[in-house]
């Protein structure tokens, strides 16, 4: 492997009109990275609920949302489940293959994708999508690499400081919250 990988890529200013989908690790990202195994191979993880407002908040609009994640894990499948996150990829060992395969069902390209991770088996999504960030614990490293860090920590609310970010970035957040409110209302 190139130790270009370890720098952070020359890329191209975001388009944020273009940006139609948002991508997220799991452990780490989504979790605070703990794992806690329980009898009978139960595995229980924490997840907050302020991420799961900011799913609520995406679909008032056309962005998409995956997770594409290395481990398997009921609990993932059922925060997916309930947060109506449109494509979950779980046991990824290449998540940039991955990744690309999905771009070419749904007819996007890495212009179109903002990503977040925390850790190396991330970096090659990182360097190939149009804005990558990292919660504020990832790996010191792969933060070099990132366009933004969330000021919260994975599992503590940098899902939702990303989706802020890009609804805020596409002009669109104060439409969202007042679509959302009316919904509910």
């Amino acid at each position: 492997m190139d130790k270009c990988c370890l720098v952070k890529p020359n890329k191209r200013p975001v388009a944020w009109n273009e940006i139609k989908l948002l991508v997220f690790d799991c452990d780490g990202v989504f979790t605070d990275g703990r794992i806690i195994y329980g009898e009978h191979r139960q595995e229980l993880k924490h997840f907050h609920g302020h991420d799961g407002m900011g799913f609520l908040l995406l679909r008032q609009t056309d962005i998409k949302t995956a997770v594409i994640t290395g481990r398997s894990s009921e609990a993932l499948a059922r925060r997916c489940e309930d947060l109506k996150i449109n494509y979950l990829f779980q046991g990824i060992h290449n998540k940039l293959h991955c990744l690309n395969e999905l771009l070419s069902t749904l007819g996007l390209e890495h212009k179109n994708v903002v990503y977040m991770g925390d850790d190396w088996n991330d970096v090659p999504v990182m360097r190939k999508v149009a804005f990558s960030a990292t919660p504020a614990d990832a790996q010191a490293d792969v933060q070099k690499i990132a366009d933004w860090i969330a000021p919260k920590e994975g599992g503590h609310g940098a899902v939702r400081d990303l989706i802020n970010y890009v609804l805020l970035r596409k002009g669109i957040y104060e439409k969202t919250v007042l679509t959302y409110l009316e919904d509910i209302c």
